[in-house]
């Protein structure tokens, strides 16, 4: 059963994935700030990060190099899901490693479900 950290500060979108998640046979764990997110992803080491990037205490950016600089996590998929749409902060994101980056009003939540399931390297049924 992959294990995916949602890096969320909006409790009820990061509730909304989380039940999707959970629904899908994920298991799931919600960091409400990225200095959290980033302490659960250095000692949990998830399959995979759903990552928002305005966030209290660390951004998103902040966490993403994090992630990528240190040895034990720098392998895990990062999908930054946020509002910034502005194209500097797309190619911020994807110059940062980030695997994907998603603005959140233009994906509902089944579409980020296939982006993570092929990112994972699952089908769509999710084997």
């Amino acid at each position: 059963m992959p294990f995916i950290v949602i890096v969320e500060d909006d409790t009820f979108l990061a509730q909304m994935y989380a039940s999707k998640l959970t629904l899908e046979g994920y298991r799931v764990s919600i960091a409400p700030d990225g200095e959290r997110g980033w302490q659960m992803i250095e000692r949990e080491r998830p399959d995979l990060v759903l990552l928002d990037i305005l966030m209290p205490k660390m951004d998103g950016f902040a966490v993403l190099e994090k992630i990528r600089r240190s040895m034990s996590t720098q392998n895990i998929p990062v999908i930054l899901l946020t509002n910034m749409s502005q194209k500097k902060d797309v190619e911020r994101g994807l110059a940062l490693g980030a695997n994907d980056y998603l603005i959140k009003s233009h994906f509902i939540p089944t579409e980020v479900l296939g982006k993570i399931r092929k990112l994972l390297g699952e089908d769509e049924a999710g084997n």
